[in-house]
C-alpha cells in the first residue's frame, strides 16, 4: 500500500511554457551540450554569442535580444588574461557582465555549491562550463553512467530553480562512424539529460566557414544551423542561418577557393535561410575581406535576383525563372 504523501497526481501540476535563452537551441532552466572536434570553434563560438547577450544585441541568427543579460564562463583551459579577456573584448562584449569563479586553489566541479551561489549574486542567464570534462568530481568519471547522472541530475536542478540556461562544452571523441550524437566523450547520459545537444563542424570545401547546428532537441523543432566564419585572416564572423546537407562535413576535400568563388558560397549559404538587405550582405563580406565588386559579380553568375522592399534592396536566391533586376 502507498503513503498517500509518496505521490502526486498530474492534475496538481501548474503547466507552464518552455522560456528559451535562443529559440529554438538553448533553453533557459535547462542543461545545453555543445560538442565538436578540438579547434573546431567551440569556445570561439560560445564566447562570441555571451558577447551579444551581454551587448542585448541581435542573435546570431537574427531574432531579437529583449534585454542586456549577464553570463558566467568558467574555462579551465585558458587562461583569462592573455586568452578569455582579449578574445571577449574583440567579440565586443561588456564584461562587466561576464563573471567567473575564483577556482586557483580550489578546483570548481558539476556538484559545487560556489555555482549556484555566483548564479544567484549575479542573476546569470548563461553559464557555460568548458570544458565539461574539466570540471567532473574526483570521485567521478565521465564514463561511469550511474554517476555522471547523479551529477547532471543535480545541476538540471540548480539550472531549474534559477531559471539559468547551462551550456556544457565538450569535445567529441575520435570515432568517424555511428551518429554525433553519441561521438562526445564520456557516458551517453550526458547527452540524454542534456534537453538540447549542439554541435559544431566544418564546412567540407571551406574549412574558415563553420556550422553549428542540432544533434538533439527535446523541447522545440530542431531549427536550422548557423553559419560562421573563422580563420587568423579575418577573425570571426556571423554569417547567419543557413540550410546545409550536414552529412556532407563530414569529408573534408580542402581546396584553393579564389576570392569570387568564396564570396559564391558565401552567398549560397546566406541566402539559403530566404532574403536578405544587400547593405547587410555587403557589409558581412567587407568584413570577411570580399568587395563589393566581387560579390555582385558573384550575384550575376548565381543569378540572384534583386528586389525593391519599401526604402531597401534585398537579394533572394529563388529556383523559378524571373528577370534579374537591377540594383
Amino acid at each position: 500500500m502507498c503513503n498517500e504523501s509518496s505521490f502526486k497526481l498530474y492534475s496538481a501540476v501548474k503547466e507552464s511554457d518552455v522560456k528559451w535563452l535562443w529559440y529554438p537551441y538553448i533553453p533557459l532552466g535547462k542543461i545545453t551540450v555543445l560538442q565538436g572536434d578540438p579547434g573546431d570553434g567551440k569556445s570561439t563560438f560560445i564566447l562570441n554569442l555571451a558577447a551579444c547577450l551581454t551587448r542585448g544585441t541581435k542573435l546570431p541568427d537574427g531574432s531579437d535580444i529583449d534585454r542586456s543579460m549577464m553570463v558566467i564562463y568558467q574555462c579551465a583551459e585558458d587562461s583569462r588574461s592573455d586568452t578569455i579577456k582579449p578574445r571577449l573584448m574583440h567579440a565586443g562584449a561588456d564584461c562587466n557582465k561576464i563573471a567567473f569563479i575564483e577556482d586557483d586553489e580550489n578546483s570548481l566541479t558539476l556538484e559545487d555549491s560556489r555555482l549556484e551561489q555566483t548564479i544567484i549574486a549575479t542573476k546569470a542567464s548563461l553559464v557555460v562550463l568548458d570544458p565539461i570534462q574539466a570540471f567532473i568530481p574526483q570521485d567521478g568519471d565521465m564514463q561511469n553512467a550511474s554517476k555522471m547522472r547523479t551529477s547532471l541530475k543535480k545541476l538540471a536542478k540548480l539550472a531549474e530553480r534559477n531559471n539559468c540556461a547551462i551550456v556544457l562544452v565538450g569535445h567529441m571523441n575520435k570515432s568517424s562512424s555511428g551518429k554525433k550524437l553519441y561521438r562526445g566523450l564520456g557516458s551517453i547520459d550526458i547527452a540524454a539529460i542534456a534537453r538540447s545537444v549542439l554541435m559544431i563542424s566544418r564546412d567540407a570545401k571551406n574549412p574558415a566557414i563553420r556550422y553549428m547546428f542540432p544533434v538533439k532537441s527535446s523541447l522545440a523543432p530542431e531549427g536550422c544551423a548557423v553559419g560562421f566564419t573563422f580563420d587568423s585572416g579575418v577573425g570571426f564572423q556571423w554569417i547567419g542561418k543557413c540550410y546545409i546537407n550536414i552529412e556532407e562535413m563530414d569529408s573534408q576535400d580542402v581546396s584553393f577557393i579564389s576570392k569570387k568563388d568564396r564570396a559564391k558560397e558565401l552567398l549560397n549559404i546566406m541566402l539559403s535561410a530566404g532574403e536578405l538587405p544587400s547593405v547587410e550582405i555587403f557589409c558581412r563580406m567587407e568584413k570577411l575581406g570580399i568587395s563589393e565588386r566581387t560579390v555582385r559579380e558573384a550575384q550575376k553568375e548565381l543569378q540572384i535576383r534583386a528586389h525593391r522592399k519599401k526604402d531597401a534592396w534585398y537579394w533572394v536566391k529563388e529556383n523559378e525563372q524571373g528577370d534579374l533586376e537591377e540594383e
